[in-house]
């Protein structure tokens, strides 16, 4: 018989068995592959609105500097056309020792045109000539103290010299572009001292010319200086700006002001740049039609020789194509995309363009088409 006060034994402390060990691995395995399911679809979307958003800031960053680029296109040089021609637009472009003698850098080395062939207009557009296959597009204009207006000569000059009947607004270290009406090429000159009515030339931008000679042209009354600005405060353009092999937007100084030699890069997802001519037709100061720089007439070469088409330009309508940085798992895109679909030229034809997406892979990116058209404000004030 057990004593009244002795206690009952413990009850030995037992572990899972195997059926509960496999039902807890099987409900933490399930959890795990849950909340693993939710991270990589939430990094995912992540990633691609992170990607999407870049790609949308560096499409309104180009556009923004294409904008300021092409708005200004034409200032100092629309007036050299009022009341008559002074031989501005459409002559060919001398600028001492920096235009390159054979190709320019890349992205406009391979199909874009030698510096010898190139003239001056406020906007070009080289069609499918960057190196990547897209269009160029090629910006000049400046920002005189002196407004841009052109001044005759009243003197005989010489191969340092122009004599005019004032040098106001002129001052030393401008740039200036001296043009005949009826002379085929037109000089970028670079001012070294000034007096009352004496221009003395020299420095960087210095030239005596090529088929024509800055003596010939100083030495006569119906030669024209226009003022452009100066290298120094930034406010002279002469750029090129084209997509490269890399997807990247890049812009090229004519100039070379700075002394940057090669192209910079501006934005980069950029895979395509088209344009188009927005045209006054009639003169009334309207847009009233597009053309395509790729259409007979409107080629590079025919319009930077051609004044009167010249002035017919008073708008650009650019077009960027942009790929995100992220490649997606599955397809998210479809195999072309379609450019300027409601532009007509002058006689209602469409001017749509597609780009063709047949690369590997191009379709697991996300793409954006930013659409402006910019209208040439220096070119709509000529009557």
């Amino acid at each position: 018989m057990r004593p009244a006060f002795s206690r009952p034994l413990p009850v030995r402390q037992r572990g899972l068995s195997l059926i509960e060990l496999l039902v807890a691995m099987a409900i933490g395995l399930i959890v795990t592959l849950a909340v693993t399911s939710v991270i990589t679809i939430g990094e995912g979307k992540r990633r691609t609105t992170t990607s999407t958003n870049d790609m949308d800031q560096a499409g309104a960053y180009a556009a923004y500097l294409l904008d300021r680029a092409v708005r200004s296109a034409g200032s100092s040089l629309a007036q050299s056309t009022l009341p008559t021609d002074r031989g501005v637009f459409g002559c060919k472009l001398n600028a001492a020792s920096l235009l390159p003698a054979s190709a320019f850098p890349a992205p406009f080395a391979k199909n874009f045109k030698s510096a010898n062939d190139l003239r001056v207009a406020p906007v070009l557009i080289a069609k499918n000539q960057s190196d990547a296959g897209s269009d160029v597009l090629v910006v000049m204009g400046g920002d005189a103290v002196a407004g841009g207006v052109p001044r005759g000569l009243t003197d005989p000059g010489s191969a340092t010299t122009l004599s005019m009947d004032n040098t106001v607004g002129i001052s030393t270290g401008d740039l200036v572009l001296v043009s005949q009406n009826g002379t085929a090429d037109c000089l970028i000159e670079q001012i070294s001292g000034t007096s009352a009515k004496v221009l003395t030339l020299g420095g960087t931008y210095y030239t005596a010319g090529k088929s024509t000679s800055l003596q010939g042209l100083a030495a006569s009354t119906s030669t024209y200086v226009t003022p452009l600005g100066n290298p120094a405060n930034g406010n002279v353009e002469f750029q090129f700006f084209g997509v490269g092999d890399n997807r990247t937007l890049y812009g090229y100084d004519l100039l070379q002001i700075g002394g940057i030699t090669s192209a910079q890069a501006l934005a980069d997802g950029v895979i395509e740049m088209h344009a188009l001519y927005g045209l006054d037709t009639n003169g009334d100061g309207i847009l009233d039609a597009w053309a395509d720089p790729g259409a007979t007439g409107y080629d590079i070469a025919t319009v930077m020789a051609t004044t009167a088409t010249i002035r017919q330009i008073v708008a650009v309508r650019i077009a960027l194509v942009l790929r995100s940085a992220s490649k997606e798992r599955d397809t998210v895109s479809a195999s072309s995309i379609t450019l300027f679909s409601d532009a007509v030229d002058a006689s209602k034809k469409s001017l749509a363009q597609t780009v063709k997406l047949t690369g590997t892979d191009d379709l697991n990116y996300r793409y954006r088409v930013v659409d402006f058209t910019v209208p040439l404000r220096n070119m709509l004030l000529l009557p």
